[in-house]
């Protein structure tokens, strides 16, 4: 049996030219457009659009079809209009793209007390940002500027990358050698220590050595755990070395639980942006977002 929402996509997809445009009209993702708009081709067997570029053009027999459906899809939504409580109202949803750490550390708790419905999105930044573009995600945080038009980037805070060890590490030692100016002394002394990584990013490590040793780092670290907030609980067993951005770890630093052991030759600094598109329907609750991470972060 048909499911009438298909019909409501269809002439969404229809009206606007794009799948973004009809998720956006709906309050939809983008993925549940697509997955409407396959079912109905199923449905009727027939291809109702043929996708040229980010256009969606209706073939002969989609032209047919949505004059025979738009007007009673219409009077269906003019019924509904009509029916609905005066007092209810549609709550939004936006969705939400940043890395598991930054979510944990700032939006997390604030998620039961937001007045619109969340959904949030992990993963690599050019898939993000590529999300960003097709309308999946409404809003990104990134230390990474995209080059779409139809993106706009706002910087709003900073993150150093720093080497932080467990409150055992010998500090003391290190400073002895960092004085030294010795750069294979210094090398040598932190590839002696146990090392931390996390199994989907090493970026911050490899940077990080690139520009104190001018190189990557020639060795794996010996443990392997599943993202930087892990690390910091593990650090906090006492021992262990890490290159993490220094928000993780403030608090922890502050409470003498972890230790910060370099800053490194040269600063190694990200800058943090709000990543949205230029037109979208959520402004108000994007809005709200960021306020709450320049409260965490500003």
């Amino acid at each position: 049996m048909v499911n009438l929402e298909w019909y409501r996509t269809f002439k969404a997809i229809y009206k606007t030219g794009t799948l973004t445009g009809a998720a956006d009209a709906l309050f939809i993702s983008q993925p549940g457009v697509s997955l409407h708009l396959s079912s109905l081709e199923a449905y009727v067997g027939y291809k109702l659009f043929d996708r040229t570029g980010r256009k969606m053009i209706p073939t002969e027999r989609g032209k047919v079809l949505f004059n025979a459906v738009a007007e009673p899809i219409t009077k269906l939504e003019d019924v509904e209009k009509n029916f609905q409580k005066s007092t209810e109202k549609h709550t939004p949803t936006i969705s939400v793209g940043m890395c598991f750490e930054t979510f944990q550390t700032t939006l997390e708790q604030y998620v039961s007390s937001l007045p619109f419905n969340l959904i949030i999105s992990f993963g690599e930044y050019p898939e993000m940002l590529d999300q960003l573009d097709k309308g999946i995600l409404d809003l990104i945080i990134t230390p990474k500027k995209g080059s779409s038009p139809n993106i706009e980037h706002e910087a709003f805070s900073s993150e150093q990358i720093v080497l932080v060890g467990g409150k055992d590490v010998d500090k003391t030692a290190f400073n002895k050698v960092l004085k030294t100016k010795d750069i294979e002394q210094i090398e040598g002394w932190l590839k002696n220590e146990k090392w931390y990584g996390t199994t989907g990013d090493m970026e911050h490590l490899f940077q990080f050595w690139i520009l104190n040793f001018g190189h990557k780092p020639n060795f794996r670290p010996n443990y392997i755990v599943p993202n930087m907030n892990s690390i910091i609980r593990c650090l906090k067993g006492g021992t262990g070395l890490a290159v993490v951005p220094d928000f993780l770890c403030r608090s922890d630093i502050e409470s003498g639980e972890v230790q910060l052991i370099w800053e490194g030759k040269k600063k190694f600094e990200n800058t943090l942006y709000f990543g949205c598109r230029k037109k979208t329907n959520y402004q108000t609750e994007i809005e709200h977002i960021k306020g709450l991470f320049r409260q965490v972060m500003g």
